[in-house]
């Protein structure tokens, strides 16, 4: 099987506060993007910058992503935005039960019927994993286990090729510190034999796994390698044009 292109996800999360500062950030994205070889970038704005990076895909490879979507395709749910609407503006990722929106009361069937309907849409799931706490003993790990198969319950084998999971251990987002790469490498196995118990080998080893929780340029390299994941969810450093260009430039280059 080829080697799987390295994916790197921004999520801006609630940033910048103007237009004029998102432009800013996607022209520098934008260049950042042209030179790259082997390396896929997603651009995750709030909804109300879709439209500038859907301007900037014409020129570049630079792809639209979201943060969130409902859990129906449409209907009385005031406020919600449904996959098929997505779809139809150019969206082609979508980022499910990050942290944040779990410590908000996302529920892993909510997580499971968001990802259907991303992938029954036809764009790509990008599904958030990952535990509170990391004790000595691994009494995380079950309940990890737990959150992956209830999260991807309604993920048939026939669309894995559809499915990112992003690793996102909840006390390492936004600290000092990254996870060290050798702790990432077990936990990218655990997740991949969890992913084979599923869907069987072939079907796991097609989903690339990404990391994320405080990453940036100078660990990159290290948790990718070290780590064995695909690639990376950028949260603060995505919104930060140059440590973000300087990021994709020494992934691609893996």
């Amino acid at each position: 099987m080829p080697s799987k292109r390295k994916l790197i996800v921004g999520n801006w999360k609630v940033n910048p506060d103007s237009a004029a500062e998102a432009k800013r950030i996607i022209k520098e994205t934008k260049k950042a993007v042209a030179s790259l070889k082997r390396t896929d970038v997603v651009a995750c704005p709030p909804y109300v910058y879709s439209n500038l990076v859907l301007s900037a895909k014409s020129k570049t490879p630079l792809e639209l992503g979201v943060q969130n979507v409902w859990t129906e395709p449409r209907g009385s749910f005031t406020g919600e935005i449904g996959a098929p609407m997505l779809r139809d503006i150019g969206v082609s990722w979508v980022i499910i039960g990050h942290s944040e929106r779990r410590a908000m009361g996302e529920t892993d069937e909510q997580v499971a019927k968001k990802s259907f309907e991303v992938i029954e849409a036809g764009m790509n799931a990008i599904v958030c994993v990952g535990e509170k706490v990391h004790d000595a003993q691994g009494a995380y790990l079950d309940p990890l286990k737990e959150q992956i198969r209830n999260s991807l319950s309604k993920i048939s084998k026939k669309s894995v090729k559809q499915l990112v999971i992003a690793y996102e251990p909840v006390w390492a987002i936004g600290a000092k510190d990254a996870m060290d790469p050798a702790v990432v490498q077990e936990m990218t196995i655990f997740i991949k034999k969890v992913l084979s118990d599923i869907y069987g080998q072939d079907e796991a080893s097609s989903v690339r796994i990404l990391y994320g929780g405080s990453a940036n340029f100078r660990n990159a390299p290290e948790i990718i390698t070290k780590g064995g994941v695909d690639g990376l969810l950028v949260g603060r450093e995505s919104v930060n044009p140059s440590g973000f260009a300087e990021m994709l430039k020494v992934v691609d280059a893996l």
